[in-house]
């Protein structure tokens, strides 16, 4: 233990008012930006959704399409249909990597 009854944080070291400030800036900014909210987290889950759902039905339409047309010993559907579920799932990823990475720099942005 120190003999000092109140020890000083180190040197460089954010004060508890630059913190609460800090925080209360990042509070009135969201209260100001309203884009985000329940009705955008419901948008972008559609978003999201969209995005794995058209590729994988486009995939098992066209693979329907070449199993009447074309019919061999394996199955175009069920391979297409994969290929597409595939195809969305990296889709969806893209979108919200790419929202994540913007909100990210929005915050960023607003701390400094």
């Amino acid at each position: 233990m120190s003999d000092e009854p109140h020890s000083r944080p180190p040197k460089g070291a954010p004060t508890f008012a630059g913190q609460v400030g800090v925080k209360a800036a990042r509070k009135l900014k969201a209260r100001r930006d309203r884009s985000g909210g329940v009705w955008f987290g419901l948008g972008m889950m559609g978003l999201v959704g969209w995005s794995v759902v058209v590729p994988t039905l486009l995939g098992a339409a066209l693979g329907v399409w070449l199993d009447k047309h074309h019919p061999g010993a394996h199955s175009w559907t069920l391979a297409l249909l994969v290929a597409g579920l595939m195809l969305g799932c990296f889709n969806a990823w893209h979108w919200v990597a790419k929202e994540d990475k913007a909100m990210h720099e929005k915050q960023g942005d607003d701390d400094e």
